[in-house]
């Protein structure tokens, strides 16, 4: 049953030339003084969402960003800040991007936000996908055995540091600690200084394709599935599923899942699709070479392989394909009824704020749906948007 409405926010600022025919991306350039709105958008929206009862704002970890379209370059460090200024709305890492950090300061650093919060800080976890920032900042991505051996790697010492008084570890990539005398004894362990209040830490992982979901439900790891095709998303949730039950735990279907969705709330589906049009086409315009178009055909088969569609997707194939929630509430509260039929353990629902939108016209967008399909799914006292 749905019970938590939340927002996916890649850190964008408010772009300008926006659309299919407009700025290319690779010729966007910014001033630090625009870079810097990204994180005004970000505690702007998060005001709102506080006021009208959302869950979680979800926020993407890069580098390098001068192009506008992902600029936090530090979750933990961004949503303890947020958490300051606001009641109640927690603050998600979707993700931190492990290969880019050293796992023991990961760690620390999410133990102090997990204090200083409250609680309100939600640990996520990913491999990444820019080269540019990855290879950049001392992590391998080309070599795809090496990011994940170094990912598995550094989830161990997580799990460790978090959950363990004291511990030690030898691995490939990490001897911790390190075999040195100190104050006249050898050194054996180690302990994480300070450890998470709230523990066990729960934890989250986009799900790009069945590859990471073994290591996941071996591990308690909760999946994020945003932006797929209708067949993509049954494909993935199903597998998450099979996967969980080889390892004992029977889970119900969409259970320690969140599916997520762009928005655009309308008096009609063609007026959403109007409406959203432009950052749909910006999104892709970004995202589609990165592979990032989770759709598939009518025989099942993903874009990009043979024989099904590849290239940069329309707004009315993304709604085709279930990926978009666009058009009255009515339409929106009968597709999420649709997700509630066929995944009955599904709780979480993660709305994507559309690339280059400004910050008013998506507080507009979540105004709209918490007054016209929230109280659908769940009591929402709302206190109204913030001036």
């Amino acid at each position: 049953m749905i019970k938590h409405f939340s927002v996916l926010y890649v850190g964008h600022i408010a772009l300008e030339n926006v659309g299919r025919d407009g700025t290319p991306a690779d010729a966007r350039c910014y001033p630090n003084e625009r870079l810097v709105e990204a994180m005004a958008m970000a505690e702007d929206v998060a005001h709102t969402m506080d006021d009208l009862g959302y869950d979680t704002l979800w926020m993407a970890e890069h580098h390098f960003q001068r192009e506008g379209y992902e600029c936090i370059p530090n979750l933990i460090l961004f949503g303890t800040y947020l958490a300051t200024q606001t009641r109640r709305v927690k603050f998600g890492c979707a993700f931190n991007v492990t290969p880019m950090w050293h796992p023991i300061r990961l760690a620390e650093d999410y133990a102090m936000a997990d204090y200083l919060s409250r609680g309100r800080v939600v640990m996520g976890v990913g491999r990444g996908y820019h080269t540019r920032e990855v290879e950049s900042l001392g992590g391998p991505l080309l070599d795809a055995e090496a990011n994940a051996a170094l990912f598995r790697e550094q989830m161990e010492i997580l799990f460790k540091a978090f959950n363990e008084e004291r511990w030690s570890h030898a691995g490939r990539f990490y001897t911790i600690p390190a075999e040195v005398a100190y104050r006249g004894y050898q050194l054996r362990d180690v302990t994480l200084v300070p450890r998470p209040i709230n523990r066990p830490v729960e934890m989250w992982q986009a799900i790009a394709s069945g590859k990471s979901i073994p290591f996941m439900v071996q591990h308690g790891i909760k999946g994020m599935v945003t932006m797929n095709g209708e067949l993509v998303t049954r494909q993935i949730f199903g597998q998450y599923r099979d996967e969980a039950a080889r390892v004992g735990r029977n889970l119900a279907p969409g259970e320690d899942l969140a599916w997520g969705a762009g928005l655009y709330l309308a008096d009609s589906v063609e007026a959403g699709i109007d409406g959203v049009r432009p950052y749909h086409d910006e999104r892709y315009k970004w995202f589609a070479p990165f592979g990032f178009v989770r759709y598939a055909d009518e025989q099942g088969r993903p874009w990009g392989t043979p024989g099904a569609p590849t290239g940069v997707p329309t707004i009315e194939e993304g709604v085709r394909q279930k990926a978009w929630l666009v058009g009255p509430a009515s339409t929106v509260i009968a597709r999420l009824r649709e997700l509630e039929a066929e995944y009955p353990g599904l709780e979480h629902i993660v709305l994507h704020w559309p690339e280059g939108m400004p910050a008013d016209e998506w507080k507009t967008q979540l105004g709209l749906f918490a007054r016209d399909v929230m109280p659908a799914f769940q009591p929402v006292a709302a206190s109204g948007l913030r001036t």
